[in-house]
């Protein structure tokens, strides 16, 4: 493991500008150029959320709110608790400020790829529709482009193994529960191992149902979970109500502090909450459209729209009340470990001695409906690779992988998804530069049609 990691650190310095220039500059221009679009019609993509137009006679599987309670699963999950806590953790309170700029851009970024994924439609071996940046690779850009699809589904197959989720997961229970004070003596190994094995039994349960079992089960779970989530730490901003606005000035002094201790400088900081961001709302890497792709429409704006509410959701709203929990509880100048354990302080501290129960509860919800959603990405990646009669059996290695994952360490399991994410977004982000004028173009002819009813 340790010769695996030393090779996926030293080949991530290679990716980091790759991201900054295509996720920043790019989601900077893509906002730009849409003139607003996605921040305009906020409301209305909430209205098309809620089931507004809904139409069963629409192609696709989903409606749009279970499509985008999928892709939430996926995000909302140990990205916004573990993720923000090892950001914080690596760069300071600064970096706050890094995710935030990265998550607004990647509204724009949402809404051009998913509008994308329902415009260019394709069909898989077995004949079904199916949307993703592999689909709108070949049908917008031509076979020619093919091979740029190809890079993006291998590197996906990577990208959507539960490694991070898994492990993160396994450390919660770890430091909650205190195996070694329990009546089953056994070493850290073991109880990895045993937590390992019954989250891929779960896991299997799931995923063998297909998409639909897996939306059905996401969109129950994640407004469940987001809802107590988001009560607890309220609970914990009441509690520390005079330290806030403290916490936000040092958010946005350190965001620019040329001095910082990170590694990298000022640059370093910058870099570590662009990271941080594209693994907590996945903008940029393509994996969303897949779900989105999915939706009952034949108007692809409306799933831009859509998904464009998933930054919001996971970075804007639940990635910045970890971030001041953390903050306002003392918890970052605690921690000594690069990992959800800082976040456990920060909820032990300030729910009277409980708050680490509570989060493992609420980590278990998240947890589990990341591990439902990822697995759906790769069996699709792996389906455009070889085709439908074999890829499922990406879940026999996704499930396997659970397992592996919950005993590596955190610094193997972050490399590699920041590096299979920074090589998603290559193919990615250049099919919605050169497919960026197509969805201008439609979103022109719906807002005129919405005016002229």
């Amino acid at each position: 493991m340790d010769l695996i990691n030393q090779l996926l650190a030293s080949i991530l310095p290679y990716t980091e500008w790759v991201m900054l220039f295509l996720v920043v500059g790019g989601g900077l221009f893509l906002s730009f150029y849409s003139k607003g679009v996605p921040f305009k019609y906020f409301g209305h993509a909430i209205a098309i959320t809620a089931g507004k137009y809904d139409d069963e006679k629409d192609p696709g599987e989903v409606s749009h709110f279970k499509a985008l309670s999928s892709a939430v699963a996926a995000t909302v999950g140990m990205g916004n608790i573990a993720g923000v806590a090892i950001a914080i953790y690596q760069g300071g309170p600064g970096v706050v400020f890094w995710i935030w700029m990265t998550a607004l851009i990647g509204m724009a970024i949402k809404y051009y790829s998913c509008s994308l994924s329902i415009m260019f439609r394709g069909t898989d071996s077995s004949g079904a529709i199916q949307g993703g940046p592999m689909y709108y690779i070949v049908e917008g850009l031509g076979k020619k482009a093919k091979p740029l699809a190809i890079f993006f589904a291998v590197a996906g197959l990577f990208g959507a193994l539960p490694a991070f989720t898994t492990n993160q997961f396994t450390q919660t229970l770890m430091d909650v529960i205190v195996p070694g004070e329990s009546i089953f003596e056994a070493s850290e190994l073991v109880w990895k191992t045993i937590i390992g094995l019954v989250l891929s039994v779960v896991t299997s349960v799931v995923i063998f149902g297909g998409l639909k079992k897996i939306s059905n089960v996401a969109s129950t779970m994640v407004p469940f979970m987001v809802v107590l989530y988001l009560v607890s730490v309220l609970m914990i901003m009441l509690f520390n109500l005079s330290s806030v606005p403290h916490a936000f000035a040092l958010i946005f002094e350190e965001a620019f502090n040329l001095k910082t201790a990170v590694t990298g400088g000022f640059w370093g900081l910058v870099i570590i909450g662009i990271r941080r961001a594209v693994f907590s709302n996945e903008a940029g890497v393509g994996l969303a459209p897949m779900f989105h792709g999915q939706s009952k429409t034949k108007e692809p704006i409306q799933e831009g729209l859509v998904a464009m509410l998933g930054p919001f959701i996971d970075t804007i709203v639940v990635c910045s009340l970890t971030a001041l929990t953390i903050i306002v509880s003392g918890a970052y100048l605690e921690a000594q470990d690069n990992g959800i354990i800082m976040t456990l302080i920060a909820f032990k501290k300030s729910l009277f001695g409980v708050g680490d129960v509570l989060l493992m509860i609420i980590v278990s919800a998240f947890a589990l409906s990341s591990l439902f959603t990822y697995a759906y990405y790769g069996t699709k990646c792996l389906n455009f690779l070889i085709g439908t009669k074999k890829g499922r059996y990406y879940n026999f290695v996704y499930v396997f992988s659970i397992t592996f994952a919950a005993i590596a360490s955190v610094d193997l399991v972050i490399n590699l998804i920041d590096l299979s994410f920074a090589l998603m977004v290559i193919p990615n982000m250049i099919a919605l530069f050169i497919l960026a004028p197509k969805v201008n173009q439609a979103a022109k002819t719906y807002f005129n049609n919405r005016k002229n009813r």
